[in-house]
């Protein structure tokens, strides 16, 4: 009891009020096993630690994702440029298409790349990876491609 006149004169419940509410509370719980809490209290409780309570989705990174592209006709260059553009890293095979057509894809994709301040990579034989600013890529893929060029 002493517990409830605290937390009654600390939300200032006048005591009268608070022992007709406990009293008929208490009559009622003691029949179905529950405890009651006044709402001013209740309220007061879940809303205490609200102003703490940090969403683990809210200060996460959004999800980063890699589109893999094998264009066949130069259009296709489009639809690269607007995944960088939405911050998605775009892996490109340029196998399926002419040398010619390839390196203007390539152009306009350097393009973009530069005008977002990207990086653009050739990670394999007529394969390129084309990411947007804040996407980081560890190592040089370029410096095994040159070696196995050497020794063909």
């Amino acid at each position: 009891m002493a517990a409830l006149e605290k937390i009654s004169s600390f939300f200032g419940i006048s005591d009268s009020s608070v022992e007709d509410e406990y009293t008929s509370e208490e009559s009622t719980a003691s029949s179905q096993n529950e405890v009651e809490v006044p709402t001013e209290i209740a309220d007061h409780l879940n809303n205490k630690g609200r102003n703490n309570v940090v969403s683990i989705k809210s200060g996460s990174m959004p999800q980063s994702k890699i589109v893999l592209y094998e264009p066949r006709v130069y259009s296709d260059a489009k639809e690269v440029a607007q995944n960088l553009l939405s911050n998605k890293a775009v892996i490109i095979n340029f196998s399926r298409m002419d040398d010619d057509s390839a390196r203007r894809i390539v152009d306009f994709i350097t393009g973009t790349v530069y005008a977002l301040n990207g990086e653009i990579q050739r990670v394999g034989d007529k394969i390129f990876l084309a990411t947007p600013p804040k996407f980081e890529t560890d190592g040089k893929i370029t410096e095994l491609v040159e070696k196995k060029d050497k020794l063909s």
